[in-house]
């Protein structure tokens, strides 16, 4: 009988070493592909085949980008609901993470080899590349100021409808009054949100409507807590004005601060208008504050003159001594008498009550003993 032939053995040991040379040639492609400028350089100028992984995902992040920035460019800048922003949310944060992709330093390579045969489409410049990136910093700062611009929209909703119903329970005055100034401050926080915002300019008309019901329901309530907190500031600045004017005499420049004190006081009660509650009650308030302004500027008035007058009279004094002690012995009697008699006319005009009256009654006895 023949003998059965025998099998060639399976060579196990050439696809042992295939596969070591596979994996030792991918390594080395992938390392020689690593995110490190000077060996790529190399590369690119000698091999550039070996930089194809390379290649295929800056073409793929490149041509991603610029998909990602357009169409985020489009939802945010032109955005017409809430739903367009998340949206251009992600495709901002997509593109953003592409353009991280790309290497920075390998912009405006261009391989033509590999391009000749993928027909690639990420031969761009570094201007470009600084653009793309500026544009999705500038659209998410509008991310960024949408969101803020919602926030405080929905918290300023919120606070309106807490003092809404803090208002209707109120029982007494000052709970209502508090609840009024939680309502009127939450209008004026949504008042503040920029109109440049999609959110701020949804929120006009729920603005409107809030401010339609502000007036509605407390509109007389917050004309009244208006009138009574000016009259209220009136009265602080007339008792401090008042106070300051105890103890007297007065500095001009004191003075003047009393009558600064009058004036605010005056001030508070002219913004009061005749449709606004106690009205009457102000005017009575008005005709005092008036009157006390008017005494403070008549003392204003004999302080400056009174100093003036005793300045002149000091004048007078030391020209006097200066003559009598130069020339005690030739000095006209006569001419004498005429100086002391204007040195006493001066200090005759230093009115009483005046910050120069008692330095003036002692000069003037002094002159006075003279003249005898």
């Amino acid at each position: 009988m023949p003998r059965p032939r025998d099998h060639a053995p399976f060579p196990w040991g050439a696809i042992k070493y295939s596969m070591i040379a596979l994996i030792t040639l991918a390594g080395g492609v992938w390392v020689l592909n690593l995110p490190f400028p000077p060996l790529r350089w190399a590369v690119a100028k000698s091999a550039p085949l070996l930089l194809v992984p390379s290649f295929i995902s800056m073409d793929q992040n490149y041509r991603q980008a610029i998909v990602n920035v357009e169409q985020a460019d489009q939802l945010i800048n032109q955005a017409t609901a809430p739903a367009d922003f998340e949206l251009g949310k992600t495709k901002a944060k997509a593109a953003q993470k592409n353009l991280d992709a790309l290497p920075v330093w390998f912009v405006g390579y261009y391989p033509s080899q590999y391009c000749s045969l993928f027909h690639c489409g990420w031969n761009f410049t570094i201007d470009e590349f600084r653009a793309a990136r500026a544009e999705v910093a500038r659209m998410e700062a509008t991310l960024f100021q949408e969101d803020n611009a919602r926030t405080q929209i929905e918290q300023a909703g919120q606070a309106i409808a807490e003092a809404q119903q803090a208002y209707r329970q109120a029982t007494d005055q000052p709970r209502q009054s508090k609840a009024i100034e939680q309502w009127q401050a939450a209008i004026d926080t949504m008042q503040e949100i920029p109109s440049k915002t999609l959110a701020g300019r949804m929120a006009q008309g729920k603005l409107q409507a809030y401010e339609r019901d502000f007036q509605q329901v407390v509109g007389f309530t917050k004309d009244n807590t208006r009138t009574g907190s000016l009259i209220t500031v009136a009265k602080q600045f007339a008792a401090e004005a008042t106070k300051s004017t105890r103890n007297p005499p007065h500095s001009l420049a004191e003075l003047a601060e009393i009558q600064k004190l009058w004036e605010t006081a005056i001030d508070r009660i002219d913004k009061i208008t005749v449709s606004d509650p106690d009205y009457v009650q102000a005017q009575t308030q008005l005709v005092s504050y008036q009157k006390s302004l008017g005494a403070v500027k008549v003392r204003s008035k004999a302080e400056e003159e009174s100093m003036q007058a005793f300045e002149k009279a000091q004048q007078l004094t030391n020209q006097l001594l200066a003559e009598t002690t130069n020339n005690p012995q030739g000095t006209d009697r006569g001419r004498v008498a005429i100086q002391l008699k204007q040195i006493i006319d001066e200090l005759a005009r230093v009115k009483p009550g005046t910050t120069q009256y008692s330095d003036a009654q002692k000069l003037m006895k002094s002159a006075q003993n003279r003249l005898k």
